[in-house]
């Protein structure tokens, strides 16, 4: 009589547990040559993770009504149930290192060419996720129902009305009504609960799955055969995860250390203000991982028309890249003339970050104008730097 198998067994007949497990995990090699900065993809699923947890004990007694909102986080919430200062804190301390750390993911990317053939839909699904994490933070911040958050999206909708033909009844349709109000906080909050978080889920699936199929890049851009990533390589488990345990253990270190003692920064004074829709703040900015983007927007100050195309231009353009950089040298550490317009791009975001939250008068306004300006020089560029690439390499690197 033949011995039935246990559970697992049942259960790979009908799932094939057993082959997944070998293709996501055991059997996944990445190569030696590669260095901390490829461990922040892992941590934007702790975050991501953080934030679920986070969000769900907030949902139990935030109320998305316009009357109800501001009391139900800062009465409520932060005064009235224990511990709820923590969840709190730790939403919103989450939030902000979240795009702290997907945009080090997103630049080791650019640097290392990441995005470079055949990794074009690993780039696309990754970039996917940075616009849905984007959004799902954009509605979320409406939440609190603060006198900042209120007027921020109050200002980022009405952009909305620049689209031709269509632009005033949309931003009618997104708002539920002329102005911000109780019909805009129950989209948004619809959208931040259920939809957002849904797509980050399924395009995390399939970013994972891309990276499965390709494999990783490493500091060289030389690629593995079959062969190699056995002999040279490390298996994702347990070889590499245990790095990554180590990486996120010193992480959370620093995350909990922000929640507790330094979560200032992730909320804005002036959002602990009731929404006032008939007193404007003397400056509307949004959080400061928006800010290089707002300030594309401001520095075209000159033209509304300009300034939007600039603006979603700026948050578009780097998806683009496997079409823009064609060259056939992967790594920017290989890459001289493209190192150095790396490093510009990346001390003018900075630039651009610290600008946006200054108001755009004066000597700031001609800055964001040239700040803007260098910010697609960057992308401009890449073409350029490819074909001379290009011509060196089929010299044999001859001048």
């Amino acid at each position: 009589m033949e011995k039935k198998g246990g559970f697992m067994d049942w259960l790979d007949e009908r799932l094939a547990i057993r082959q997944l497990w070998k293709v996501m995990m055991s059997e996944y090699y990445l190569p030696k040559n590669i260095n901390f900065l490829w461990s922040f993809g892992v941590l934007t699923i702790l975050v991501f993770v953080i934030l679920v947890i986070s969000g769900i004990f907030l949902l139990m007694y935030y109320k998305p009504d316009a009357k109800m909102a501001f009391d139900s986080v800062n009465k409520t919430i932060m005064m009235d149930v224990a511990y709820g200062w923590v969840f709190r804190h730790t939403h919103a301390v989450a939030a902000s290192i979240m795009f702290l750390v997907l945009f080090i993911h997103i630049v080791r990317g650019i640097y290392y060419g990441s995005y470079k053939a055949p990794r074009e839909v690993l780039w696309l699904t990754g970039y996917i996720l940075f616009v849905l994490m984007s959004a799902t933070a954009f509605t979320g911040y409406l939440l609190p129902w603060g006198q900042m958050s209120y007027w921020a999206a109050q200002t980022i909708t009405t952009l909305f009305e620049k689209i031709p033909f269509i632009g005033p009844d949309l931003v009618i349709w997104i708002r539920g009504n002329y102005i911000v109000e109780d019909a805009t906080l129950t989209r948004f909050f619809a959208l931040h609960v259920t939809l957002l978080p849904a797509l980050i889920l399924v395009f995390t699936a399939i970013h994972m799955y891309a990276v499965r199929i390709v494999g990783s890049n490493n500091e060289d851009g030389i690629p593995l055969t079959k062969e190699e990533k056995k002999t040279k390589g490390i298996p994702f488990w347990p070889v590499f995860m245990s790095k990554e345990y180590f990486v996120m253990s010193v992480f959370l270190l620093f995350f909990f250390y922000l929640v507790f003692f330094n979560y200032q920064f992730a909320m804005d004074p002036v959002n602990f203000q009731p929404a006032n829709y008939l007193q404007t703040p003397p400056h509307i900015y949004p959080e400061w991982y928006f800010l290089a983007f707002y300030e594309v927007l401001r520095g075209f100050f000159f033209s509304q028309n300009l300034g939007l195309i600039a603006f979603v231009a700026s948050m578009f353009i780097a998806m683009f890249l496997p079409w823009l950089d064609t060259s056939p040298i992967v790594s920017g550490k290989h890459r001289p003339m493209f190192k150095v317009m790396f490093w510009i791009f990346i001390l003018d975001f900075l630039f651009l970050t610290i600008l946006g939250k200054l108001p755009p008068t004066g000597l700031f306004a001609w800055l964001g104008f040239v700040g803007a300006i260098v910010y697609f020089v960057f992308f401009f560029s890449l073409p350029i730097i490819s074909a001379i690439e290009k011509k060196k390499v089929a010299s044999g690197g001859r001048q």
